[in-house]
């Protein structure tokens, strides 16, 4: 059960496909609503936690700068269900009960852009009241029959690493609405229609990382000031996590061949010793549907592949950037990771960060497609620029400081 060289090369939309060279199994089958994406996206953000977690788990010990942060906190057991505790469930009930019959009746167009049809508007109002009935009277009778005559009062340790969980649901959800924010503001500069800016908008395609990492940072930072955590240090916590995480995403855009890749490439040098598909691929099976989103190249030729829905490769070989990207990412956060005890003066390690990761980007979208922005720069040139900058005068004051 492995996969032939012919085809590690060819993409992953979903897992059907994957189950496909693996095990022989139909394409475009139930596994269909598994996309590649989103799930290297979730596993990104996993790692990340993971990542996350150990520096802050080092930080809380005795002597550590986060050792203040660990909090003694009262919460009181055994009190009656108050309506406050019923609107998560009711909220809950009623988004699944609104949205499952829908799905169910339309599983052809889920199986295709799940976040489309779960962003609509459409779905049946009657189960969605059921669903958010039978939640909040599960809620009610559990926390009912846990309740006590007399409510006891209780104390708990609160320690920062106890709150990856929130930090990563944040980081993930902000990062995820700013990377949309970012494309649909990017897709502004060429002529669209409101009906497709709106239909990119529900699209679960098309994501600037660069506007998630921008807008992920913002929230972070005010919640980090909230729960009374050095900023610097924790922001030193998080470089290694989020450069693990871009390199991981960047497999997605990879696997599902949405897009994120090069410009047509050269024909390969006599010099180059790696395998031919480190220099240009053609992306067989994409989900651009063959088009390299590139003036003057056609769509490219259908494949026969039996009948299965992703059935294009591109006109032209391309280069694989995201492969670039994931072996540079996966190299810096190695850096990083080696270099977190180290470097002691707080917030180092993450304007190194700034800078290894303004380079990186900002060169490879020489051999990227991108729509130019202004001065005859991308967006994200203009935004990794941004990011080695201050990388440069993050370390630039920080040498300074130590100096005095």
């Amino acid at each position: 059960m492995c996969l032939t060289f012919r085809q590690a090369k060819l993409m992953y939309p979903d897992l059907s496909y994957l189950f496909h060279d693996l095990f022989g199994t139909e394409y475009d089958n139930f596994f269909a609503i598994f996309k590649t994406f989103g799930l290297l996206m979730a596993l990104a953000f996993v790692a990340a936690g993971y990542v996350v977690y150990k520096g802050m788990v080092r930080l809380e010990q005795p002597g550590g700068p986060f050792h203040h942060a660990i909090k003694k906190m009262k919460v009181i057991v055994g009190e009656a269900p108050t309506f406050k505790d019923l609107i998560p469930g009711l909220i809950v009930g009623f988004i699944i009960g609104f949205k499952l019959p829908h799905v169910s009746a339309n599983f052809e167009t889920f199986k295709a852009d799940p976040v489309k049809l779960l962003a609509s508007v459409d779905g049946n109002i009657l189960y969605g009241i059921l669903g958010a009935a039978i939640l909040a009277g599960y809620t009610y009778w559990d926390k009912n029959r846990k309740k006590l005559e007399k409510p006891l009062e209780q104390s708990m340790t609160i320690k920062p690493s106890d709150r990856v969980g929130d930090i990563i649901i944040l980081a993930a959800v902000s990062g995820v609405l700013g990377a949309k924010l970012f494309a649909v503001i990017d897709s502004l500069w060429e002529t669209k229609s409101w009906a497709e800016i709106w239909a990119q908008v529900l699209s679960g395609s098309g994501l600037a990382i660069n506007g998630g990492l921008i807008v992920g940072s913002a929230v972070l930072i005010w919640y980090i000031r909230k729960i009374d955590l050095p900023l610097l240090h924790m922001m030193d916590v998080a470089a290694p996590a989020m450069i693990l995480a871009q390199g991981i995403g960047r497999l997605g855009c990879h696997f599902s061949g949405d897009g994120d890749w090069g410009v047509v490439a050269i024909d390969q040098p006599s010099w180059w010793f790696l395998p031919d598909w480190l220099w240009s691929m053609e992306y067989e099976r994409n989900v651009s549907e063959g088009f390299t989103n590139q003036p003057g190249i056609p769509r490219g030729p259908e494949i026969d592949c039996g009948g299965c829905k992703y059935k294009w490769k591109l006109a032209a070989p391309v280069y694989p950037t995201s492969i670039y990207e994931f072996v540079i990412y996966s190299s810096t956060f190695g850096l990083l990771w080696a270099l977190r005890k180290k470097i002691v003066i707080p917030g180092a390690i993450f304007f190194l960060y700034c800078v290894l990761y303004g380079a990186e980007r900002f060169f490879i979208e020489k051999i990227r497609v991108n729509d130019k922005w202004i001065y005859g720069l991308s967006q994200a040139e203009v935004v990794s620029a941004v990011f080695f900058l201050i990388g440069i005068i993050g370390l630039g004051i920080l040498y300074a400081r130590r100096n005095k």
